[in-house]
């Protein structure tokens, strides 16, 4: 449980506090979480391991956005205080987290979700409690669709993202189109909704070579990509292996346009884990985000995140956290001071061109094509003279 840093609140804030506290109904006593000065919301997803920036971090954002709200006397005079689990980005970790969270600390809501195939595993029981939950990281369709009634995004899914990256390539005129990709489940919900799509464009990929996430050598797949001409390749891979096809790319002196996702985020890591700086200058990958870490508009943000959590800088993964917990945020005063889980489900689905402070495109839940995916639409970023920068 975190710390909230109360020397942030103003004394107009603590006794507008005080005044909204005092006039709380007393049924809030029995909703589950809901007290009369707090709202205890649940997060699970990793906490270390080569994955750990879409559990830790994007609830470090979370955080961010409570710690704000709470400074300024909280949502109706309630607190908000985020209850962590950790799932180790694994199926039975996810599980398990959403039965404690939901039977055992009880809290009125969740908001997390990283790992796409361990939060795939939980859904079942997320959907089974029925406690309202807000995705923030895991991409997955089949989280969301079928709509579950008590189950929102606020995370651009696979399938949306793919049909992003192959509409890239074409408005790019792109002639030869292939695809890499990993052989997961994650990969695998990219994979299906872009091979549909591209079948629905009438495009025919000219290579589509598979390689696995601890990939060291990518040589073989690099020659067939060359190979086959493609001056465009749609890559559905995690960063490790997205590094290693493109340096391997490079020495072979084949530089196509590498069309990338969510999953390949951070600009500055990326180069890093890749060690060439120039094998970026044809790589463009898709963000959820309006703006980047270093970004004057963040600094506020990232002053929080500093001041939260000395050992840490704002970071791509924080700015999920911050646009998810805004998103919630905002459902929580639509429901009222009589909060109930169903009045926040039904104010949740009233958000509508909501604008955040980081992510690309507006908030719309509860419209088409599905009222439970909030975010339809993906930002750009690509290198440069050096930084990342968010493109058209």
């Amino acid at each position: 449980m975190r710390r909230t840093l109360v020397t942030l609140a103003g004394a107009a804030g603590l006794a507008g506090l005080a005044a909204m506290a005092g006039a709380l109904p007393a049924a809030a006593q029995d909703v589950p979480g809901v007290t009369k000065d707090r709202i205890e919301i649940g997060a699970f997803g990793p906490f270390a391991g080569p994955v750990y920036m879409y559990g830790k971090l994007v609830m470090n954002g979370v955080d961010a956005v409570f710690d704000k709200v709470n400074a300024e006397g909280g949502v109706h005079g309630r607190k908000l205080v985020l209850i962590r689990e950790d799932d180790n980005c694994k199926p039975e970790g996810a599980i398990a987290a959403v039965k404690k969270l939901a039977y055992e600390t009880k809290v009125f809501a969740i908001i997390g979700g990283a790992c796409s195939n361990a939060t795939l595993a939980a859904t079942p029981e997320l959907e089974k409690t029925g406690i309202p939950t807000v995705i923030n990281s895991a991409v997955a369709d089949a989280i969301t669709d079928p709509v579950k009634p008590n189950i929102y995004t606020t995370q651009l899914t696979s399938s949306i993202e793919s049909r992003a990256q192959l509409d890239r390539a074409l408005k790019s005129g792109a002639k030869k189109i292939a695809v890499i990709r990993m052989t997961d489940a994650w990969a695998e919900a990219r994979y299906k909704p872009l091979m549909a799509y591209a079948e629905q464009k009438g495009v025919k990929f000219v290579e589509n070579v598979e390689l696995q996430i601890d990939a060291n050598d990518a040589t073989p797949q690099a020659l067939k990509l060359r190979m086959s001409g493609a001056d465009a390749i749609v890559m559905l891979l995690y960063p490790k292996p997205g590094a290693v096809i493109i340096r391997d790319s490079l020495k072979l002196g084949y530089s196509p346009m590498w069309i990338g996702q969510t999953g390949i985020n951070d600009l500055d890591a990326f180069r890093k884990q890749v060690g060439v700086d120039s094998a970026l200058d044809r790589f463009v990958t898709i963000t959820p985000t309006k703006y980047q870490p270093g970004s004057p508009e963040m600094k506020p943000w990232a002053d929080r995140i500093k001041a939260l959590f000395p050992n840490d800088e704002l970071s791509t993964f924080n700015l999920n956290g911050i646009g998810s917990a805004q998103v919630m945020v905002e459902a929580l005063k639509r429901a009222g001071p009589d909060l109930t889980r169903a009045k926040f489900l039904e104010a949740m689905g009233t958000i509508k061109g909501m604008e955040t402070a980081v992510y690309a495109g507006e908030i719309s839940c509860g419209g088409e094509p599905n009222p439970s995916q909030c975010n339809q639409d993906p930002g750009w970023l690509k290198l440069v003279d050096g930084k990342p920068t968010i493109i058209d």
